[in-house]
């Protein structure tokens, strides 16, 4: 009997997120309410979104921004929970548009 193997390659590559170089990763895994919804915006107009935080969720991933929305200890949240006291009055949700580059502006 002879036994194959076959390689099955994870769909990042087609993914937004996945820029080749891994400067978009900083994003995804930030402190900052601003890159965190850079990460999210890019996340919006990803095709395999929906797949991504599937499988996020499946693995109980610690923190990140997974399929556009911000996951904890393998739970969606809303907002990250910041330090000391809650405000009084609930700080309103920052959403970041993705503007496209120009191609002349594209190496």
């Amino acid at each position: 009997m002879e036994t194959t193997t076959t390689t099955v390659q994870a769909p990042t590559g087609r993914a937004r997120c996945a820029d080749g170089t891994g400067r978009l990763a900083e994003l995804f895994f930030s402190d900052d309410a601003h890159d965190l919804a850079r990460a999210k915006a890019i996340c919006r107009r990803c095709a395999l979104a929906e797949s991504c935080l599937a499988g996020a969720l499946e693995r109980v991933e610690y923190y990140g921004v997974w399929g556009g929305v911000l996951v904890m200890e393998g739970v969606i949240v809303e907002d990250r929970p910041r330090r000391g006291r809650p405000p009084r009055h609930p700080r309103p949700e920052l959403v970041v548009d993705e503007v496209p580059i120009p191609p002349h502006l594209v190496a």
